[in-house]
């Protein structure tokens, strides 16, 4: 049948022969005619569009099947296109028929089995929702409503049921009534539906996981999964819920994203001491942390701690210089540290008018001038303060399109601090240290990548005077007059202060003078064209701005400021070829500018994406840059400022590694202890010891190796050091007591003990230990005086004749009398009194220690029996007391009394006391309430015993 068309086709009139070489004659809307479904014509065709056509007129069938010919159109469009869309083929679904018996009983039984899987899991889902019937649907979030789930289904019910409603009868609108179908509909909106049931709070989300039958494998998704849920909650400004759903996330597996994205929430939420704890906790996973670093910086910030947060914010810009959050917060943050020191300037400036008598006249003048001068000494010429400058710069005269990306910095932004603009010479020498400052800047040699904000080369520019901060812009530049060189210095001041338009007509009207006046400086001349191109630049005219600088470099080729100037301007304009070039040689000249850098790297990616793969071939030629114009190839010593950032950075680097040095090696010899091997331990411990001498937990660690090692006198010295860094370390007495007893010093050991239990008496192993050493106490001291009582009676028998009663009487009283004459009546602190009270005690000498507290202040008797307090010594003062202390000084006995009760382990001493112990107590208070005093009463004396018994 083709046959037959094509040989009427070739019959009809050549006019009517369709070419394919006219692509007007193609009817993409149309049929496609039956003489272009041959060989010649599909081979002659090179439009794809109109042989796609083709093809799918081959393929449906409607002109008859031609593999042949489908074969033939297809290799023919896959040579002129290769990606055509007609080129793919349907595959079809595969059947029985298509595939191998065993392939397809497998695929029929997991589609079975699936289909038992969902039909258990509907069944268990209904069952779910049948026992969540009569329960309360969980609140959407923000929200603390919830609604019955039966009541919210029976409503629904009701609404739907009463939206259908049957069609009324024609007749029936006849009898209608609009006014009472209001009514009726009126009464059923003011019905009420049921009521809600309103939570006092939203329910609290556990932060605890149980992930104790979890291996590492399955730890990490499940904390990625509730650290995600925590995402979604802090960006729909949920924070309390984004910190309860971090805090499950960092239970199950401690990360620093999670560590870090908590503390995000809690600065949200201004906790922030939580905040600081999460990132201390990141620094010490991970130092140099760059998020951690900002974000403690925020909460030093909030928490007024402004030097700590800018050292913070330093090492962040070290290490990211172009982050723009952290110049942000650092340049508020030294706008707040700024606030004091105009008061102090102003302090020491009435100093000095105190000291010469000569100026206390002159004082009204100065204050007058400083009111119309306010430039102070510290901050920039122009009023302005240095950390302020950039913010404030960028608002003024820029309306038309500048460079992106820069932000506040790059060539047009200054740093937002100086160290040369806080110099405390004389005030001319100040000025030029500013001016000295912006100018190493801009030239890049700063290396922190700002460039262009203060005017080019300002070298003799205007300085203040001695009289009160003042700005001499009378001062020569150069080889410029008087005139010019006056107009100069009112432009740099100008511009420093963003009166950009100002600072332009001044530099216009020095460039006009210098013309006129026939002077000989390429030099002054090419300084005035590129500060006049910085201001063209700031107001956004480009063209103008790249005149200028064009100038400038015809006068001194290879000065760098201009050239940074006339590059960011050509990439204002879109010029990317030419601003390339222009960078590329600012690069040559001194390869440490950042501002460069980062925008051969941004106009990189538009060339490529502009020019394709051969972007270089169409850029114009790179001027080769002679050695004498490079300015990084000349040694020159590094600034202060450079030496100072540089040893801060290294002072940093230091601390930071001997910190993760000291957390690795404590880390390790935990895990040592946690394996009892605590001789390993110990040296673990002592390494950290000397990276920090005065960390207490270390000491304290290593007091328990001792103490398990039996090493009983190391371990005492461990925790006395402890003591003397942390006095109030309650391990640290513990474990001082554990020591103390395998040294069977039982007393101290008591000690220790009650004041573990004063700070906190719930520690049971404390008090059980108390017991077991208050018994060994009392041993020891029965045996003690065994031993001391038994050589008194042997030892002068066989030396004395005569009467033995007598004897015997003379040499105890003798003994005793030697003891009392040992006793120091006259104790000057704690240690000496503690001495002579245990020797009058160990003697049974009640009398010795009536004459001891006679001697001493009540006022002190509490700080002295603080270390020797314990039930013995405490029922032995009551009965020297009763007995002797009470019939000489009734007042004295009531003053001691009412200090003693507030000694140290007191209470816990009280506790503790025996039943004759006690009795001796009531007796004490029964004698002293039967005696007559004009100091206390009766009643004075039961309520302080109420305090006792």
């Amino acid at each position: 049948m083709v046959t037959g068309v094509f040989k009427q086709a070739a019959g009809m009139s050549k006019d009517a022969t369709f070419s394919p070489n006219q692509p007007s004659a193609v009817d993409y809307g149309g049929k496609v005619p039956v003489e272009h479904l041959e060989y010649d014509y599909i081979g002659k065709c090179r439009d794809v569009r109109y042989l796609a056509m083709i093809l799918r007129v081959l393929r449906s069938g409607d002109e008859g099947i031609y593999p042949h010919l489908i074969e033939f159109c297809e290799s023919h469009l896959e040579k002129l296109d290769p990606s055509s869309r007609a080129l793919r083929k349907e595959n079809r679904g595969a059947t029985e028929a298509s595939l191998p018996s065993d392939e397809w009983r497998q695929i029929v039984q997991d589609l079975k089995m699936w289909q038992e899987e969902t039909k258990k899991t509907e069944t268990s889902l209904k069952q779910v929702f049948d026992e969540l019937e009569n329960k309360n649907m969980p609140p959407i979030r923000g929200s603390s409503c919830t609604v019955p789930l039966c009541q919210t289904s029976v409503l629904k019910e009701e609404w739907n049921s009463s939206k259908r409603s049957l069609p009324r009868d024609y007749r029936e609108w006849d009898n209608f009534d609009a006014e009472e179908e209001c009514e009726r509909i009126d009464r059923n909106l003011i019905k009420s539906s049921p009521a809600v049931t309103i939570n006092t709070r939203p329910p609290k989300i556990n932060t605890k996981v149980d992930v104790t039958l979890l291996t590492e494998q399955e730890k990490l998704p499940l904390a990625n999964r509730e650290k995600a849920k925590g995402n979604e909650a802090f960006r729909a400004n949920d924070f309390e819920e984004a910190v309860a759903y971090y805090s499950r996330s960092l239970c199950i597996k401690p990360t620093v994203a999670a560590f870090n994205n908590r503390a995000q929430a809690e600065i949200k939420l201004k906790h922030w001491h939580k905040a600081m704890s999460d990132c201390q906790r990141v620094l010490e996973l991970e130092p140099g942390n760059i998020k951690a670093l900002l974000r403690r910086a925020t909460v030093y910030n909030h928490m007024g701690n402004f030097q700590r947060a800018a050292e913070d914010l330093r090492v962040v810009l070290l290490e990211e210089p172009q982050n723009p959050a952290a110049m942000q917060l650092l340049y508020k943050t030294e706008k707040k540290m700024k606030k004091d020191e105009p008061e102090k300037q102003r302090k020491g400036k009435k100093i000095v008018i105190q000291e010469v008598e000569e100026e206390a006249d002159c004082s009204d003048e100065t204050k007058a001038e400083q009111a119309a001068h306010p430039v102070e000494p510290s901050q920039p010429v122009g009023g302005e303060e240095s950390s302020a400058a950039p913010g404030r710069r960028e608002d003024m005269g820029n309306a038309q399109k500048k460079p992106h990306g820069r932000g506040d910095r790059g060539p047009q932004g200054e740093p937002p601090h100086h160290g040369p603009r806080r110099g405390k010479g004389a005030s001319s020498d100040k000025y030029r240290a500013a001016n000295d400052s912006g100018e190493k800047v801009a030239n890049g040699t700063g290396k922190r990548g700002s460039t262009a904000s203060v005017p080019a080369d300002q070298s003799g520019g205007s300085k203040e005077s001695h009289a009160g901060g003042a700005v001499n812009l009378d001062a020569p530049c150069g080889a410029l007059p008087p005139p010019l060189g006056r107009l100069k210095n009112e432009g740099n001041l100008l511009f420093k202060n963003g009166q950009f338009a100002d600072a332009l007509e001044k530099y216009s009207r020095a460039i006009q003078g210098y013309t006129e006046s026939g002077i000989d400086s390429p030099d002054d001349l090419c300084t005035l064209y590129s500060n006049r191109a910085a201001c063209y630049l700031k107001d956004g005219n480009s063209q103008e701005c790249i005149q200028d600088c064009t100038r400038a470099l015809e006068l001194q080729s290879f000065s760098l400021k201009p050239l940074l100037r006339r590059a960011m301007a050509y990439e204002s304009l879109e010029r990317y070829r030419k601003a390339y070039v222009d960078y590329k040689t600012v690069l040559q000249i001194d390869c440490g500018v950042q501002a460069a850098h980062d925008s051969v790297n941004r106009i990189t990616r538009l060339l490529i994406e502009q020019d394709g793969a051969g972007w270089r071939e169409q850029l114009p030629d790179i001027p080769l840059v002679p050695l004498s114009a490079q300015q990084h190839r000349r040694e020159e010593p590094p600034s202060a400022e450079v030496l100072r950032a540089r040893a801060e950075k290294a002072a940093t680097d230091t601390e930071r590694k001997a910190e993760a040095r000291f957390m690795a090696l404590k880390q390790e010899g935990n895990d040592f202890v946690k394996k009892g091997q605590y001789q390993e331990a110990l040296g673990k411990y002592s390494e950290s010891l000397q990276l920090k001498p005065e960390e207490c937990s270390i000491y304290t660690n290593r007091a328990l190796c001792y103490l398990k090692l039996e090493r009983f006198a190391e371990a005492k010295e461990d925790c006395d050091a402890a003591l003397r860094v942390e006095p109030n370390n309650k391990k640290a007495f513990y474990r001082r007591a554990l020591a103390n007893k395998g040294l069977k010093d039982y007393l101290a050991c008591s000690a220790d003990l009650q004041e573990v239990l004063q700070q906190d008496p719930n520690v049971q192993e404390a008090e059980k230990e108390l017991e077991e050493v208050t018994v060994l106490l009392r041993q020891s001291l029965a045996i003690t005086d065994a031993s001391i009582a038994k050589p008194r009676k042997t030892v002068p028998i066989t030396e004395v004749d005569g009467n033995e009663e007598t004897a015997n009487v003379a040499i105890v009283g003798a003994g005793r009398g030697a003891e009392a004459a040992a006793i120091n009546l006259q104790p000057t602190n704690a240690y000496e009194f503690g001495q002579a009270l245990n020797t009058a005690r160990r003697a049974g000498n009640t009398t010795a220690c009536a004459d001891l507290l006679a001697s001493t202040t009540p006022e002190t008797l509490p700080q002295l029996l603080s270390t020797q307090l314990d039930g013995h010594t405490f029922d032995f003062v009551m009965q020297a007391l009763d007995a002797h202390l009470l019939e000489r000084d009734p007042s004295l006995v009531y003053r001691h009394l009412n200090h003693l009760h507030t000694a140290d382990r007191f209470s816990v001493v009280l506790m503790l006391l025996e039943k004759e112990e006690r009795h001796h107590v009531t007796q004490l208070f029964e004698h002293l309430s039967a005696v007559q005093s004009s100091e206390f009463t009766e009643n004075d004396v039961q309520n302080l015993a109420n305090k006792y018994i």
